[in-house]
């Protein structure tokens, strides 16, 4: 009973505790909004978060890719496919974000947390999140559904150049992510909802795991809450994006155990 009572007042110190700070922390900022004034600001947010993943499911699909580019062939063929879909995730999660924060007034982007300033401070949280979800991997690496699933590019393997080529691209996009659903939503939203905007965040960051495997797609709730307090308490993405990276490679590198030499990794390509 006393572990258990130890357990329950670590998870409340983890998110009820910092739930209230975050909320004391943005009420001055909800209180410059005249409550019989629309507050346009999340109207805006939530827009333009709808048109980009939108763009980002039907224009930056790599099926979309080979339709509007049958001629492009060769042996880089698939990953001038990743390049494509890389290349609508920066457009969408960053550049159209940017443009809105740009347009609406009083704001910069330099406060959506995208300074790396206090990241030192904090790094040990993140890399204690590393560790715990590392067995977690490892023991996932093991089942089928795992292996069918990642790599993404299933020619990874083939050599340094295009296993360096496929991580490069998966970073720049998990950077662009992160600063989507940590920077763009949650301080875009947080002067009218405070810690509420975690979990507005939460649904399409869940949804986007919709075609992985159920598991991962469970988990990605639990690590949305989590990363959308951390950024929000430390008013920055750069944690979440070291994280991110760093359990995406690692579960590249151990699917790429399962890719025959000269072929095909197992999956879809």
């Amino acid at each position: 009973m006393e572990l258990l009572r130890r357990i329950r007042l670590l998870i409340k110190l983890g998110t009820v505790n910092q739930w209230a700070k975050i909320d004391a922390e943005t009420r001055t900022e909800s209180e410059t909004v005249p409550g019989d004034r629309l507050d346009c600001q999340p109207l805006v947010i939530l827009v333009v978060a709808a048109v980009s993943l939108t763009l980002i499911q039907h224009a930056g699909d790599r099926a979309n890719f080979g339709r509007l580019f049958a001629e492009v062939d060769g042996p880089y063929r698939m990953l001038w496919g990743f390049a494509w879909w890389t290349g609508w995730r920066v457009l969408g999660y960053v550049v159209i974000p940017v443009i809105a924060i740009a347009a609406l007034p009083g704001q910069r982007v330099r406060d959506y947390y995208v300074s790396p300033r206090g990241v030192g401070r904090h790094l040990w949280i993140y890399t204690l999140l590393f560790v715990l979800v590392l067995p977690l991997v490892v023991v996932a690496s093991k089942s089928r559904g795992f292996s069918l699933a990642y790599p993404f590019y299933k020619l990874a393997h083939r050599s340094t150049f295009d296993l360096l080529a496929w991580e490069l691209m998966y970073a720049v996009q998990f950077v662009a992510l992160e600063f989507f659903f940590r920077g763009f939503l949650l301080r875009g939203l947080a002067p009218r909802f405070g810690s509420a905007a975690i979990f507005v965040m939460l649904v399409p960051y869940c949804m986007i795991h919709f075609p992985k495997p159920m598991v991962e797609t469970l988990g990605a709730i639990v690590a949305g809450l989590v990363l959308g307090t951390l950024a929000m308490r430390t008013r920055s993405i750069a944690g979440g994006v070291l994280i991110h990276i760093g359990v995406a490679v690692t579960m590249d590198l151990l699917a790429l155990q399962h890719c025959p030499p000269g072929g095909l990794c197992p999956g879809i390509p």
